[in-house]
């Protein structure tokens, strides 16, 4: 669901509805979805172009729905949005829990913006495990995305790579490992990498927290266990790695 058409097409009947359903329908998209905070006629009629609808006098429409009552749309600055009640029952029938909505489309638009092969592997399946609610499986993939890119964000860059060595040495002295190539990190826990990258000051103190935290966290469920592991879990994991490790390293 990452194009206006896609989202069309997936709505039972949607080019059978009233215009003002319709209305309703793209609005609903762009808020949740795109997360406009408001909507401008302009907005919605090329919505309406890109579901493949001749666009009805949205302005009028707009005015309409906004005089009804209860109002369906209300005024938000120069544009509108949708009712609360509206929305809500919008997110009930067609978009689910929003926050899965937010996920799933951070997830979705960052192909686009990772180059690497088997990042978008790692990606793809953790797209994959959190649309069916598995969370489990979507926080290890999310894991496995960040850390991936964490190991190509210290080979890119001879300079990155030789503070690395340098903070092993200072970090861990009884350890004869030198980072050269990406199979080199096998000879290092994933938690000692971290705190190499501490020492050399690689990361800012958020980034090596976030890493901490989240690698504890996939540990925990990674292995076989009684705890029960959430949405919400998974939605600070995902998006926190991807935010703050993945987009905020770049390449």
């Amino acid at each position: 669901m990452n194009t206006v058409q896609e989202f069309s097409d997936s709505v039972s009947g949607f080019h059978s509805k009233s215009s003002v359903d319709q209305l309703l329908l793209l609005a609903w998209y762009l808020e949740a979805v795109e997360g406009k905070a408001a909507l401008s006629t302009t907005a919605l009629r090329d919505a309406f172009r890109q579901a493949g609808v001749e666009p009805p006098n949205v302005a009028q429409y707009l005015d309409r729905l906004s005089a009804k009552k209860p109002p369906q749309v209300i005024k938000a600055g120069s544009g509108f949005k949708l009712a609360g009640a509206v929305r809500r029952d919008l997110d009930k029938r067609v978009g689910g829990n929003p926050s899965v909505i937010a996920v799933s489309k951070l997830l979705s638009d960052l192909p686009a913006k990772v180059p690497n092969v088997a990042e978008r592997d790692f990606l793809n399946e953790a797209l994959n495990c959190y649309k069916v609610k598995a969370y489990r499986a979507a926080i290890v993939m999310a894991w496995n995305l960040a850390y991936d890119h964490l190991m190509g964000w210290l080979l890119a860059d001879t300079t990155r790579l030789d503070r690395l060595n340098d903070g092993i040495k200072k970090r861990f002295p009884k350890l004869n490992v030198l980072v050269a190539v990406r199979d080199d990190f096998d000879e290092l826990k994933e938690s000692q990498v971290i705190d190499a990258c501490r020492t050399a000051r690689l990361l800012n103190k958020n980034v090596v927290e976030i890493l901490e935290a989240k690698l504890k966290r996939r540990n925990t469920v990674a292995h076989p266990s009684i705890v029960i592991v959430t949405q919400a879990q998974a939605d600070d994991t995902i998006t926190d790695l991807i935010n703050n490790v993945v987009l905020h390293l770049g390449s």
